[in-house]
């Protein structure tokens, strides 16, 4: 941590470009009673390894946010860019391309294929990316053992605990050796303990493989370990001054 209310960037940061940036980011949809303003002008720049966290209260547009910034969903204005990459210069094709090499994604539900086996899941997005499959299947046992689940890889989500399927979505996440990691309350659907563990698996990756995270959590705990705490309210981003 950098100072007490953990809302300066790690100096080791600092002087790396931006792997992920929003840039002026506004949202609105059209409702009955007309545009509902979610996002009002967000700025962020994400650097190499760096662990930040989003709060706000529920309903605040964090999802929406997180969405953005992966290219799932597009701005109403500003720009996000990817490794320098300006996504709404892409088409769609190539949005997914750069969406399966550069992020990987984490959400409180673990999103796993029940039909497929835990291992099948982790080495989808690499098949995607056309990789041979026993290459993809390697890769993939290898980072299932990495996160404790070398004995469940024949296993379908519904044979496994809730806290096995959530790191199987975090083996997932990683298997592409992203450099970003969005996660939507990655340990919201998990007990304490649980929760806990996944968490310090997630910031373990972070470590070992440099890839940053962008965490949106109501658990104040978990976003004081980050690097940098920030709350997003009437559409704002801002430094969150947490108490030590």
């Amino acid at each position: 941590m950098t100072d007490s209310n953990h809302t300066a960037p790690a100096t080791a940061h600092e002087a790396a470009p931006p792997v992920l940036e929003a840039v002026g980011v506004e949202r609105s949809f059209t409702e009955v009673r007309g545009a509902l303003q979610v996002l009002r002008g967000v700025d962020l720049a994400i650097r190499a390894g760096e662990r930040i966290a989003i709060i706000g209260a529920s309903g605040s547009g964090k999802t929406t946010l997180l969405q953005i910034l992966g290219g799932l969903d597009q701005p109403t204005r500003g720009e996000v860019r990817i490794n320098g990459q300006l996504l709404s210069a892409l088409g769609e094709a190539a949005r997914g391309e750069l969406r399966n090499r550069t992020l990987g994604f984490v959400y409180q539900f673990h999103h796993l294929l029940p039909e497929f086996t835990a291992l099948e899941n982790v080495a989808m997005p690499l098949l995607i990316r056309r990789q041979p499959p026993d290459e993809a299947r390697r890769v993939a046992t290898g980072v299932l053992e990495r996160v404790g689940l070398g004995a469940r890889l024949d296993h379908k989500p519904a044979e496994l605990s809730g806290g096995e399927r959530q790191r199987a979505a975090v083996a997932r996440a990683l298997v592409t050796r992203p450099a970003v990691v969005l996660a939507d309350e990655p340990t919201g659907n998990l007990d304490g303990a649980t929760g806990e563990r996944v968490f310090e698996l997630m910031l373990e990756l972070n470590r070992e493989l440099d890839t940053s995270l962008v965490v949106v959590t109501h658990d104040l705990v978990l976003a004081r370990r980050m690097d940098r705490v920030l709350t997003l309210g009437e559409g704002r981003l801002s430094p969150a001054a947490l108490a030590a």
